[in-house]
């Protein structure tokens, strides 16, 4: 699958999840290379159609894009709930758990995630695998000892890699932290390995969002496609 066709995809699933975006509504806006194709449809609705709602970002790129278009931006904690959540993934398994923050997004996302009544990702055919871990699986830590905790990561075998920009300095997260991507290959018991990322000191959080989203929608060279989640039904 080349690019052009990847975009494609991706642009199909974000026009269709924002076709879930009703006036009035507090609306979570993820952050990725897909969610940029779903503000920009939202932005089309807001000025073609007057769709009005209130947006809580996962990122500051997101916050940016959305309030170019006029888009209400509010800080998570003006808001008591989120009625729905749009985010990306970076890979989605047949039991609907996914690896994000390929973004460095994650901590966000998830404090964005977890205050939803509806989450809804919205992927590209090729992020759908049979067992997650081929892609890198990002852990957000502070810079305070980050060595140690990578240190303690090739330990236990998580083949760690600290998380570089262009410039050869480290990725900082919009609460300036690092990421270290752990490459696995292969996560077998997804919740297991999350207990014991979240409880290793220096650890913020992990990007293993295990069965929290309710719909996976697919951009799909046949058309877009919607993957329901039986345990969030």
């Amino acid at each position: 699958m080349d690019k052009a066709q990847q975009d494609a995809m991706k642009k199909e699933a974000g026009i269709e999840a924002a076709k879930l975006v009703k006036s009035g509504m507090i609306v979570g806006l993820g952050t990725g290379s897909t969610v940029r194709f779903l503000v920009d449809e939202l932005g089309r609705r807001k000025q073609e159609e007057g769709l009005e709602f209130t947006g809580v970002t996962t990122s500051r790129r997101t916050q940016e894009q959305a309030e170019g278009y006029g888009i209400k931006i509010v800080n998570i904690d003006e808001v008591d709930h989120i009625d729905l959540c749009i985010d990306g993934a970076d890979e989605v398994d047949k039991d609907f758990n996914g690896i994000k923050g390929g973004g460095a997004a994650l901590l966000w996302e998830k404090i964005v995630a977890i205050n939803s009544d509806r989450i809804v990702w919205i992927v590209d055919a090729s992020k759908l695998v049979d067992v997650i871990g081929q892609f890198p699986l990002p852990v957000e830590v502070i810079p305070f000892g980050a060595m140690h905790v990578i240190e303690r990561m090739k330990e236990r075998g998580y083949k760690p890699t600290l998380r570089l920009d262009a410039d050869g300095k480290p990725v900082r997260t919009d609460e300036n932290n690092y990421v270290v991507d752990l490459h696995l290959e292969r996560i077998e018991d997804p919740a297991a390995l999350h207990e014991d990322l979240i409880n290793m000191v220096g650890v913020v959080e992990d990007g293993l969002f295990l069965d929290m989203v309710n719909e996976v929608i697919v951009g799909d060279p046949n058309g877009p496609r919607t993957l329901v989640n039986p345990n969030k039904a």
